[in-house]
């Protein structure tokens, strides 16, 4: 079941279908708007506030919009630039958060736990005893993930450090993990509290160390293996790839060989804090490095010289990998790189060169200042134009409508139908199987399968079937969206098939429906 609900909304009838069908999109058939929104264009010179917060944030809500009209645009964005790295939220969701293991329990301890409880699962004498022990294991695991799952989701809907969180999944993205590989389930909520988030509108060099420290990826691109001697080049190359220079960035094979080497010894450590280091050369004691599960083991490290994009690595030891990420940061490709992938993320599939141009400079000038970046592309007319015209991938919709549906104050009891949501739209969080995160781009999202999906999430959020139940299990009154300040805003910009689709609906719950179902509110 996807709702904790008595009376489910009723499945979209013949009617509803036909009156979808007018935006030019069915269940059987590739939505011919899915390139751009059918919506004209915002009035010459006019930023539409809601489509600045559709963009910005995780969604407009009422209260953010009087929030936005109080402070004026140019303050409004200024204090999201600067959004703290932890924003207050609403008791009952961060009660939620609280009651959470991996906010009760410190990662490492509890990463720490978890070890030991497998390790003692397989050790057990007989197979039944292995194979109960272990499925109770694998369950906590999994509560785990979706424990942070759900706290993201809870500070998407809630938290005021809007582009803090946007950014967060962005670079969750990024730098991707996936949940299921090997122990990651554990992990992957601390890497998003403390590698990632802190960092989002922070220096991009930054960043890049704290998930390269990070035991979730070290583990999940296999540098926990990498030593002199039995070198593994999987996170060398994708740390060049994907995370920094990019395809075509000017590397070759023989700077990830020499990158990997660098990443010897850098791996994880899974023995009990208080436990001294292991035993080495007194030579070597000196550049032992243990810092949480992180651990740098210079007997596994590849003391030979090395030589990285054309110049030497003069540093020792751990030291090595800072030098080697300084020079990665700092490359003009990475620049390039790294800027068009926000450009994709907040403009859209094909920014325009010039825009492109200006960021890659500012990133360079100001040593990968990521807030520095984004203001330069919010002042930018390229931007500016294409509010309203940005296709929502399965997270952006989904969480848009939550949060115009019920706000920032109506809590939900629980995020997991959103989760189970993503789930069947194919893009759960930590789910990314492959290291590259989930495409930006429209075409990945725009298909017959999602369109079918997308209608029967809007059927339910439409219906306000996720709000809380009151004592005596009832729901609030069922949101009129029509009337939402939102609405009011776009309403000049509604294009014909939707005002046509509308004019249809018989009933409050069938309006939400058509209007969370057409072309301006799948693109934001």
């Amino acid at each position: 079941m996807l709702l904790h609900d008595p009376a489910p909304p009723s499945p979209i009838n013949r009617r509803q279908w036909l009156a979808l069908a007018a935006f030019g999109a069915s269940a059987n058939a590739m939505p011919a708007w899915a390139a751009s929104a059918a919506a004209p264009a915002d009035l010459p010179g006019e930023v539409l506030p809601a489509r600045l917060m559709d963009r910005i944030t995780w969604g407009c809500t009422a209260q953010g919009a009087r929030v936005l009209a109080d402070m004026g645009r140019e303050a409004w964005l200024a204090a999201q630039l600067r959004g703290p790295a932890s924003a207050p939220l609403p008791a009952q969701a961060q009660a939620q958060i609280d009651a959470m293991a991996i906010t009760k329990t410190p990662f490492e301890t509890l990463a720490l736990q978890m070890e030991a409880r497998q390790r003692e699962a397989r050790a057990l004498p007989t197979e039944d005893e292995r194979k109960a022990a272990l499925e109770a294991w694998q369950k906590d695991m999994r509560n785990l993930q979706r424990e942070a799952s759900q706290r993201f989701v809870l500070r998407a809907l809630y938290s005021p450090a809007q582009l803090r969180e946007k950014m967060t999944w962005f670079w969750m993205n990024h730098f991707s993990v996936f949940a299921g590989k090997a122990d990651l389930r554990a992990s992957v909520g601390d890497y998003e509290e403390r590698a990632v988030r802190p960092h989002a509108l922070g220096r991009f060099r930054d960043l890049l160390g704290a998930t390269t420290r990070h035991p979730a990826m070290l583990r999940y691109l296999d540098n926990a293996q990498n030593a002199a001697g039995r070198i593994n080049e999987n996170y060398a190359r994708e740390l060049m790839e994907l995370h920094t220079l990019g395809v075509g960035g000017g590397y070759s094979q023989q700077d990830v060989q020499e990158l990997a080497r660098v990443l010897t010894g850098v791996g994880i450590s899974l023995r009990p804090l208080e436990d001294e280091p292991p035993r080495m050369k007194p030579a070597l004691r000196s550049h032992y490095v243990r810092q949480g599960l992180f651990e740098f083991n210079p007997q596994r490290h590849d003391w030979e010289s090395k030589t990285l994009l054309g110049a030497p690595i003069r540093a020792e030891g751990l030291a090595e990998l800072d030098e080697a990420l300084d020079r990665l940061a700092r490359h003009s490709a990475t620049a390039r790189f790294v800027t068009r992938k926000m450009a994709v993320y907040l403009v859209g599939d094909a920014p325009p060169p010039e825009l492109l141009d200006t960021l890659a400079r500012t990133f360079e000038r100001t040593d990968g200042d990521i807030a520095a970046v984004l203001a330069e592309l919010f002042q930018s007319s390229a931007f500016q134009a294409s509010l309203g015209q940005r296709f929502r991938d399965p997270v952006q919709y989904l969480l848009a409508g939550a949060r115009l549906v019920h706000g920032e104050q109506q809590v939900l009891a629980s995020t997991d139908p959103l989760l189970n949501w993503l789930q069947r739209l194919a893009e759960p969080l930590y789910g990314r199987a492959t290291p590259d995160g989930y495409p930006l781009d429209t075409a990945t999202w725009s298909g017959s399968g999602q369109m079918s999906t997308r209608f029967e999430a809007a059927r339910v959020l439409g219906a306000g079937a996720l709000a809380p139940t009151d004592a005596q299990g009832k729901r609030p009154p069922l949101p009129a969206l029509s009337q939402t300040p939102y609405l009011q805003q776009i309403d000049a910009t509604l294009a014909p098939a939707t005002r046509a689709a509308l004019v249809q609906a018989t009933s409050p719950r069938e309006w939400n429906l058509l209007f969370l179902s057409s072309p301006e509110f799948m693109h934001g």
